[in-house]
């Protein structure tokens, strides 16, 4: 089963992310791919990502499927993603 992130979590992923600013890393318009989020500056979704990293696959192999992607962006995105998930579990 594929692993599912809402639109809302993108969202909620950009105002919080500030190391590079996730709005650099993935965006969306409804002119690309009806306002799916997609990896800036290409035309490949963002949960194309996480639903590779689910099945199994390395990035190498992501990376290789995606060549518009770049290893930075990928990084980026799995450590806003990090961030998110370690800020939201109480101590």
């Amino acid at each position: 089963m594929p692993l599912l992130v809402p639109l809302d979590l993108f969202a909620h992923l950009c105002d919080s992310y500030d190391m590079k600013g996730l709005a650099n890393i993935v965006t969306s318009s409804p002119e690309v791919l009806g306002g799916t989020p997609v990896f800036t500056g290409t035309r490949v979704p963002a949960q194309n990502l996480l639903d590779c990293l689910e099945e199994g696959d390395s990035i190498d192999l992501f990376l290789y499927d995606f060549p518009t992607v770049k290893r930075g962006q990928v990084v980026a995105m799995l450590e806003a993603a990090k961030q998110e998930v370690l800020e939201a579990v109480p101590a």
